[in-house]
C-alpha cells in the first residue's frame, strides 16, 4: 500500500541531504566541541557554520542564534526567561489560538499569579490589533504571538504587531515554528526580540530547535550550568542534529521560492476539489493570508477521527489539528476560538504539504475523499439530510 503523507505541520521527513550531512558525526567525528584537543575543537567550527546557516534563513546574526532541543524548549526559554528578567512585571499577552507549547505554559503561569490576556480571533482566524493595543499596559512584560497558526496556517501580521509592542516597551516573542522555511522571515526588518524554530518542521530531525535572541535582549537562561551557547543554554551541544539543522536551513533558503509556488498549486488543487465534491465542506481560516502548504477543512456532521481512520486504511496521513493534542476527543481550541460550529469543528481535517509531495499524491486523495465522506454520512443519523442539496 502506498503512503501519501500530508501531515507535514506535525513533522517532516529528514531530507536525504540532511541525513548524509549528519552521518559522520555519530561514529566518526564524535568529538565534544568544548574539548581543547583538535579532534573535538574542529567540531566547534562546524557548529559555527551551522549557526550561520540558520541565521541566514531568518536574516539574523550568527551570534543571536541559540540551539535548543525543540520548539517547546525555545518557547519556554523565551517566556520564562523574560519573566525572570523582569520580575516586577506580571502581565503576559498571548492569543487564544497559540500552540500548546505557549498556551499551556501561559495557563500554568496564570496559576502562579501571573495575569494572562488571551487575544481573540475572528471567524477567519485573524487578530484585531486594537485589542492588542488595549491590552498592553505598564505591567506587561511579554507578548507571545505565533507567526503562523499550526492548524489553519493563518498568518499574523508580526511586523505590525512588533511596532505596537515595541512602542509599549514590552518584549515580543513569536513562535515561528510553522513559518520557518515556508514564509519570508527577516528579523533585521521585523523587530521581534525572540523567535522560536523547530528543526523537524523543515526537514531536519526531531530533537533540535533554535531560539533567536536579538542582540541586547535581556533573557535569563532556562538551563544553567556549563558555558555552552555563550552561557545562554547549558549542556553539551547535540552536534549531529545541529549540523543537520544547518543543512536543512540552507536547503530551505535555496529552494524557498520555486518550491513554495509548486506546493501552493498542489494545495489549491486539493482544497478546491474537496470543497467542490464533498457536500458540507468548508474552509477554516483566511483564504489568502495563510501558509502555502496548509488547508484545514471542516466536513459537517462527520467525526474527524472516523475520517482519519478511513484515510489511514488507504495510506493517507493527515490530522485533525495539532499533533500535540491529537489524542484528545475535544474539538480543536483553535477552531473553537474562531467560532466554528461544533458540528463542523468535530469534522475538521488538516492537510499539510511539503516539497516532497507530488501531483499523484494529491489526485489519490481527491479520488478517495468524497467517497469517505459519503460513506460516513450514510451511517450518520442526521448527516445526509443536513448536507444534501435542496
Amino acid at each position: 500500500m502506498r503512503t501519501v503523507y500530508l501531515d507535514n505541520n506535525a513533522t517532516t521527513n529528514v531530507a536525504p541531504e540532511v541525513f548524509e550531512q549528519m552521518r559522520p558525526f555519530f561514529c566518526e567525528e564524535y568529538g565534544n566541541p568544548s574539548s581543547i584537543h583538535t579532534f573535538g575543537g574542529k567540531i566547534g567550527k562546524l557548529l559555527d557554520k551551522s549557526r550561520k546557516q540558520v541565521a541566514q534563513l531568518i536574516g539574523a546574526e550568527a551570534s543571536e542564534i541559540v540551539f535548543t532541543s525543540c520548539g517547546t524548549e525555545s518557547d519556554s526559554t523565551a517566556i520564562r526567561g523574560t519573566l525572570e528578567s523582569y520580575p516586577g512585571k506580571r502581565h503576559i499577552i498571548t492569543t487564544r489560538v497559540e500552540h500548546p507549547a505557549v498556551r499551556g505554559l501561559c495557563q500554568y503561569l496564570s496559576q502562579q499569579g501571573y495575569r494572562v490576556t488571551e487575544l481573540s480571533v475572528n471567524r477567519e482566524g485573524l487578530l484585531d490589533l486594537d485589542e492588542l493595543r488595549e491590552a498592553l499596559d505598564p505591567d506587561t512584560a511579554l507578548v507571545s504571538i505565533m507567526w503562523a497558526n499550526n492548524e489553519t496556517g493563518v498568518l499574523f501580521p508580526i511586523e505590525q504587531i512588533a511596532e505596537i509592542v515595541k512602542a509599549s516597551g514590552a518584549v515580543l516573542h513569536t513562535d515561528a515554528v510553522q513559518a520557518a522555511g515556508k514564509e519570508t522571515i527577516d528579523v533585521s526588518k521585523v523587530p521581534v526580540d525572540l523567535l522560536s524554530i523547530s528543526g523537524h518542521k523543515l526537514h531536519a530531525p526531531k530533537g533540535i530547535g533554535v531560539l533567536y535572541i536579538r542582540r541586547g535582549t535581556r533573557l535569563a537562561p532556562l538551563l544553567v550550568g556549563g558555558h555552552q551557547e555563550h552561557g545562554r543554554r547549558a549542556g553539551t551541544e547535540n552536534v549531529p542534529y545541529i549540523i543537520g539543522l544547518g543543512k536543512a536551513c540552507e536547503l530551505a533558503s535555496e529552494s524557498f521560492k520555486d518550491e513554495l509556488v509548486r506546493v501552493r498549486k498542489l494545495r489549491d488543487r486539493l482544497e478546491e476539489a474537496l470543497l467542490d465534491n464533498c457536500p458540507g465542506a468548508k474552509l477554516n481560516g483566511h483564504k489568502k493570508n495563510r501558509l502555502v502548504n496548509t488547508t484545514s477543512i471542516s466536513f459537517e456532521y462527520v467525526e474527524g477521527e472516523a475520517i482519519l481512520l478511513l484515510l489511514d486504511r488507504l495510506g493517507i496521513c493527515a490530522s485533525s489539528g495539532s499533533a500535540c493534542t491529537s489524542g484528545s476527543l475535544e474539538p480543536s481550541h483553535v477552531l473553537r476560538a474562531m467560532g466554528v460550529p461544533f458540528t463542523s469543528a468535530h469534522g475538521s481535517i488538516r492537510f499539510s504539504l511539503s516539497r516532497y509531495n507530488t501531483e499523484q499524491d494529491i489526485e489519490y486523495v481527491i479520488e478517495h475523499m468524497p467517497g469517505i465522506i459519503e460513506k460516513l454520512r450514510d451511517i450518520s443519523p442526521f448527516g445526509r439530510d443536513k448536507t444534501k442539496p435542496d
